[in-house]
């Protein structure tokens, strides 16, 4: 059998790509989609048809390089009913921010490390990249980064700007023993897994929603909560 033919699509990105993610199907009887989206260091998020080849969007994110991406995953992947048409990136300024296709518009869900000075990151004195996203639900993404920060972001309470630049999307912090380099979650969403420096292998156990009460009303709010369950040594010589 001859090996596929290479082709190259149009339109791509000016500096090194950091990920890449076929976006979920929006058709009930087609189980793949065409629509490949990436992330560079240049700064934007651009989407390609890798069918009709050709380039359909760049969208510039103003977080500098991005170094993560995530999709919310498709009905038939976690039944969650998610959003195909909504891209989710990591900045090298900590921000996560997320892009709706249809409306081509961003919005800030949050910030990694929100506390530290804009001066401290322009002159490299603080590393707060989100280097790693995960889609866990339509309502929840994980987030890890050089700051050695793990969280899991519940995206509906980031609908005003004002909420998202106050973290309130932020509903779990754990502290990691290292740089976060890699991630991922179990279709269910209920397990992540995060790989960093010195080598090490975190094991979480992400607990979905429960309806909370407030401690100073009545008025009950959506929860999630983790657990770390293990963390090991990677039996890799060079974890990167």
């Amino acid at each position: 059998q001859p090996l596929p033919e290479l082709t190259s699509l149009p339109s791509p990105p000016n500096d090194g790509i950091t990920s890449l993610q076929y976006l979920p199907s929006s058709s009930s009887s087609s189980s793949s989609s065409s629509l490949l989206a990436s992330t560079s260091w240049d700064g934007a998020l651009r989407i390609h048809d890798t069918i009709a080849k050709s380039h359909m969007v760049t969208q510039t994110m103003d977080s500098g390089p991005l170094l993560s991406m995530a999709v919310v995953g498709s009905p038939s992947t976690n039944g969650s009913g998610g959003e195909s048409n909504v891209v989710y990136t990591g900045g090298i300024d900590g921000s996560i921010k997320r892009f709706d296709i249809a409306a081509s518009t961003v919005s800030l869900i949050g910030r990694h490390s929100p506390d530290v000075d804009k001066n401290d990151l322009l002159a490299g004195k603080k590393k707060v990249a989100v280097s790693c996203l995960s889609s866990i639900d339509s309502n929840m993404i994980a987030s890890a980064g050089w700051d050695k920060k793990f969280y899991v972001w519940d995206v509906r309470c980031c609908q005003s700007s004002n909420a998202a630049a106050k973290n309130k999307g932020a509903v779990v912090m754990i502290d990691l023993p290292g740089k976060a380099f890699s991630m991922d979650a179990s279709l269910d969403g209920t397990k992540v897994v995060v790989a960093t420096s010195g080598r090490r292998n975190c094991f979480f156990d992400i607990r979905q929603p429960q309806q909370l009460v407030k401690e100073n009303d009545n008025d009950g709010e959506e929860s999630c909560t983790a657990k770390l369950l293990l963390e090991r040594e990677s039996s890799l010589k060079y974890q990167t």
